[in-house]
């Protein structure tokens, strides 16, 4: 079973030293992260794509497609299967062999690419294999323009391969060939929307929450958001997880009598720390959430306000969204239900924010806020890196149940997904309760359950069961458990 990976169309027209790297990158990406579902694979990098073999085996081919969707570089990746060409009549069998059923009563082209010296055409081949189709097939017919299905085939001397499948990849560059960025990360949708896009065009991503004074369940939901983020598009390459505590910040902010201006105050002071942290990381960038208008600290005259703190270049590349574009964004890249369970949280709140802060109204208030305070944070601030913070938490995470065998006797296993993955697959478990409850039904769900059973959350990736059993803590449930079964 073969993978032919496509390169972004920005990489093929790069200068031939550049383009060269970056098809070594990303090669090797590829390698490292099939090689973690077989060590069978064969990587090959051909120049104009990437060769991706492995045994047929389904199973194993699921994985790979799953991997492969979420590398950065990929245009587009193409499945084929392969045999010997021989003669017209053995091609045409072996479309039919494996199309017949998707040619059925469709419209259809035949497309071939051929390299090698052959004493025919393209064109002939084609128009054989079109018209034995179209005799042999029940329904199918020739629609050069616009058809319901395309036959794809590549004759490279005496191989022909056939494309069985075309998945689109999330395109931009291959990480690390871009310079490194820290993200600003609140766990919500707008910064795990901009996270992805610098990882998508190839930046090594670095991620930095501020501790505002909340509930220490908001900074476990960032850290399994950022997990996830890093997890599913850049685990090729480690990136680190910073802490920064700002509950003084906030302290001194509230103390100041500038109701108006203290969104840009909290802001001011995120850039300032977060400037030192990307100077102890070497990074080369800050990549904010922000939208323009979207809040009132967000105004481009705040933002002029706001970035005058600081020489590091801020990047903010949902700046012109609208906010249901970057929800549609979050749930195309699975962190939209993560980020909506997110535990709500902001240390400051203004009665009359103002969208047009003077600066001499804000150096004034910003007088209690030193570098001495700001310096503090970020030295105590902890520096992990992404892997030990989801293995190795540094507060409550519940118990993890790979198999049904393991499951507590007398406990209440509660299917999480929503109502369209559980009609999709129902969780069905011999000998055990299952009760299906909605993730955005939950909380109210439990009120009035005995604290003291044992309850095994379930979700399709376990990160959302995570989040919800640190939530359900916090209300006084103590036996809490994660089913996320071996596959």
């Amino acid at each position: 079973m073969k993978f032919i990976l496509r390169l972004q169309a920005e990489i093929t027209v790069k200068s031939k030293t550049l383009r060269k790297r970056h098809g070594t990158v990303l090669s090797s990406n590829v390698r490292n992260l099939v090689k973690k579902v077989t060590e069978e694979a064969a990587v090959r990098w051909l120049w104009d794509k990437i060769e991706v073999e492995i045994p047929n085996n389904e199973g194993l081919a699921e994985q790979v497609r799953k991997a492969l969707v979420c590398i950065p570089g990929i245009a587009h990746i193409e499945e084929v299967i392969e045999a010997e060409f021989v003669d017209f009549e053995g091609a045409l069998q072996f479309v039919i062999e494996n199309m017949a059923p998707t040619l059925a009563h469709k419209t259809f082209a035949v497309r071939i690419k051929r390299k090698g010296k052959h004493d025919f055409s393209s064109q002939d081949l084609a128009v054989y294999i079109g018209g034995g189709i179209r005799a042999r097939v029940e329904g199918a017919t020739v629609k050069l323009v616009q058809p319901e299905e395309t036959v794809q085939l590549w004759l490279d001397n005496k191989t022909l391969s056939l494309q069985v499948a075309r998945f689109t990849g999330i395109g931009g560059y291959p990480l690390p060939t871009q310079e490194t960025v820290l993200s600003l990360i609140s766990g919500g949708f707008d910064s795990a929307v901009a996270s992805y896009q610098f990882i998508r065009r190839g930046a090594r991503t670095h991620f930095c929450f501020f501790n505002l004074g909340g509930a220490e369940a908001h900074e476990a939901a960032v850290r399994e958001v950022a997990y996830f983020i890093w997890q599913k598009y850049s685990s090729t390459h480690p990136v680190k997880f910073i802490s920064v505590d700002l509950s003084p910040i906030v302290e001194a902010i509230l103390s100041q009598e500038e109701q108006g201006v203290m969104g840009v105050l909290l802001k001011r002071a995120m850039l300032r720390a977060a400037s030192l942290v990307a100077s102890k990381l070497n990074v080369q960038a800050l990549v904010t959430g922000e939208a323009m208008g979207q809040v009132s600290s967000q105004t481009l005259s705040n933002l002029q306000v706001i970035d005058e703190v600081t020489s590091t270049l801020v990047l903010r590349p949902l700046i012109t969204m609208d906010k249901q574009h970057i929800v549609d964004i979050a749930r195309d890249i699975g962190v939209e239900q993560m980020a909506a369970a997110i535990p709500e949280y902001c240390g400051v709140i203004s009665k009359k924010p103002t969208v047009k802060a003077k600066r001499g109204v804000v150096h004034a208030a910003e007088a209690g806020i030193t570098d001495v305070m700001i310096e503090h944070a970020v030295n105590t601030a902890p520096v992990r890196d992404i892997r030990d913070v989801h293995e190795n938490p540094c507060t409550f995470m519940p118990t993890i149940i790979k198999c049904a065998e393991e499951l507590p006797e007398g406990a209440l296993v509660v299917d999480i997904r929503s109502p369209e993955e559980e009609d999709d697959a129902p969780l069905q478990l011999d000998g055990m309760e299952v009760e299906h409850i909605p993730f955005f039904k939950l909380a109210r769900a439990m009120q009035g359950k005995a604290t003291e059973r044992t309850y095994v959350l379930y979700c399709q990736q376990g990160v959302m069961s995570r989040l919800q059993a640190i939530s359900l803590k916090d209300q006084g449930f103590a036996n809490l458990a994660v089913y996320e079964p071996t596959r």
